[in-house]
């Protein structure tokens, strides 16, 4: 080999080697200070949605490679609330988790993201219609539009269906329910209100001290394993399991949008597809605490669980009825409760044709426990 050739070879061995040395060697980042954003929940320190707000802010921080991070503060620690949504909108905090009924005074269009009406859709194809049916584009006209909220929101956690809640007796008919002192929030105060009920509205901390002190007669909040830290079952033994009142409810994570969009782009995609993770891990969660702790209040509390009377659920969507006719004579909610009707009209004629009846399959291996 000529020594010209031998070092055309070295020149271009050498620069194959390089390339070959720069494709193999990983891609440092050197380390950058972390962003910590500061978020507050409306869920107490050791309420189940604060273990679900923590699955959020623990895969926004993996997401980032901890370059972004989330500090997150339980209910009462900056603001109350109620006032979350005020406290991120006007900068106080950076992001807050919590649901859309607790902002519902504002407009009563809130509660159709969370606890709207029932029109033959589960809480998981609801959330599908925020993110695949045109919810979202609706949710961002009324956060930005009719609110002028310097907000930005996505949603996580397709909530299992809401007890009818606690009560002094079991419930048998509607008639066992006139008059008594309810505690619920969202448009579920309309049509609770509708079958006969007085209600209050009360964040989820103040609930089992307003039924000691006889300001309530009864409550619902959200779950068994919730209702439990709550120590529902120190002041009633009645449980009745089954409502139309919130049967389509998600989380609500929000932030402030000037500084949403100050932020990389990249650390706005994490934000926000960090709610979709977290939506899984939430619902795991769920199904493994909820039922043990429903089991739990059974077994070792003497709470009595009784699926709440056909009646009843019948009584509340002719109430839905009457509280949609008034309301929906406002366009934008009218077009809200239009986009869900035509999602679900689709939607559920699919789901309810073609799933697998659950009930007749778990009677078939666990005969006579359901009761119902």
């Amino acid at each position: 080999m000529s020594h010209t050739t031998r070092r055309r070879f070295l020149q271009t061995g050498g620069a194959a080697a390089i390339g070959v040395s720069a494709l193999a060697a990983p891609n440092v980042v050197r380390a950058q200070d972390a962003t910590v954003l500061k978020m507050q929940s409306a869920w107490t320190a050791s309420n189940i949605f604060q273990e679900m707000a923590q699955q959020y802010a623990d895969r926004v921080e993996k997401m980032s490679g901890g370059r972004l991070k989330i500090d997150l503060l339980p209910a009462g620690a900056v603001v109350q609330a109620f006032q979350l949504q005020d406290a991120v909108a006007d900068g106080i905090l950076d992001g807050g988790h919590h649901v859309t009924a607790y902002w519902y005074g504002k407009n009563k269009a809130a509660s159709l993201f969370g606890t709207g009406p029932v029109f033959g859709t589960d809480a998981q194809q609801m959330l599908a219609w925020i993110n695949f049916g045109g919810g979202r584009a609706l949710y961002d006209e009324l956060i930005n539009d009719i609110l002028g909220l310097d907000l930005v929101g996505f949603f996580a956690m397709p909530m299992p269906t809401q007890p009818l809640g606690w009560f002094k007796n079991e419930v048998t008919s509607i008639e066992d329910m006139q008059g008594l002192k309810y505690r619920t929030v969202g448009l579920a105060t309309d049509i609770m209100q509708g079958i006969g009920l007085s209600v209050a509205q009360l964040p989820g901390g103040e609930i089992v001290p307003a039924l000691e002190r006889g300001v309530i007669d009864a409550f619902e909040f959200n779950n068994p394993t919730s209702d439990k830290q709550f120590g529902a079952q120190d002041v009633s033994k009645v449980y009745m399991l089954g409502s139309y009142h919130q049967a389509a409810e998600f989380f609500e994570i929000m932030f402030n949008k000037g500084l949403y969009e100050s932020l990389p782009e990249e650390h706005q995609a994490i934000l926000e597809y960090a709610a979709e993770a977290a939506s899984t891990a939430n619902y795991g969660l769920a199904m493994d605490r909820y039922s043990a702790d429903l089991v739990d209040l059974r077994d070792n509390n003497g709470v009595n669980v009784y699926r709440t009377p056909t009646s009843i659920m019948e009584a509340q969507l002719d109430s839905w009825d009457t509280v949609l006719e008034d309301l929906t004579q406002d366009d934008f909610f009218g077009r809200v409760v239009k986009s869900q009707k035509d999602w679900s009209d689709r939607v559920g004629y699919y789901n309810l044709l073609n799933q697998a009846d659950y009930k007749l399959a778990y009677d078939h291996y666990f005969p006579g426990k359901l009761g119902f």
